[in-house]
């Protein structure tokens, strides 16, 4: 189990309806796998790909692992597109306009990482974003990202074992494909 921070953030507790019912500390949440807000941003590029951030070896779920572009919790009182902004800027270090972004969906989902004991209990809400600039000018943000990746969306249908072990597995699930082949037909 992670270790719960005396000085940790609050995130907001939501029921099931997507209402705030409380604020409660991130690992608390994790820990008892409490419903919360999250953002996932994916970048495509003209040419077809798909950027992944390469997640810090020192993070405390899915370590090592490609996630996607940009993601994170919902912070108290913003929304899920001011926190897409914000997390953008963070990650990335684009100044990006909510109407840069396109609404893709939102869902309800769990999961458990086995190596941290922590459930990942959320409703997120997906957005797109054609880049159209060079992969290495997006900034790296220290210790919790090991830079980005960008992937043929065609490679993803095929990957290896090998290469599936590098994703964090709700990225490369039959769903999530899905739905990156849907933003490409939409975006390219």
């Amino acid at each position: 189990m992670a270790e719960i921070r005396k000085n940790e953030a609050l995130l907001e507790v939501v029921d099931e309806n997507d209402f705030v019912v409380r604020l409660e500390k991130r690992g608390i949440i994790h820990q008892k796998g409490l419903l919360h807000r999250e953002v996932h941003i994916y970048f495509l590029t003209p040419h077809e790909e798909i950027i992944f951030q390469h997640r810090a070896k020192n993070k405390e779920a899915r370590p090592d692992k490609l996630d996607a572009t940009v993601g994170g919790h919902v912070e108290p009182g913003m929304s899920y597109a001011e926190t897409a902004i914000k997390e953008c800027r963070e990650e990335t270090g684009l100044n990006l306009h909510i109407n840069d972004l396109v609404f893709v969906k939102k869902t309800r989902s769990e999961s458990f990482d086995e190596t941290t004991g922590m459930t990942n209990n959320v409703f997120r809400t997906y957005y797109a974003y054609l880049y159209k600039g060079d992969i290495n000018d997006l900034k790296v943000e220290e210790g919790k990202s090991l830079g980005f990746e960008s992937w043929s969306i065609d490679k993803l249908f095929r990957l290896s074992d090998k290469e599936k072990e590098r994703f964090i597995p709700i990225i490369i699930s039959e769903e999530n494909l899905k739905m990156i082949q849907q933003i490409k037909n939409q975006l390219l």
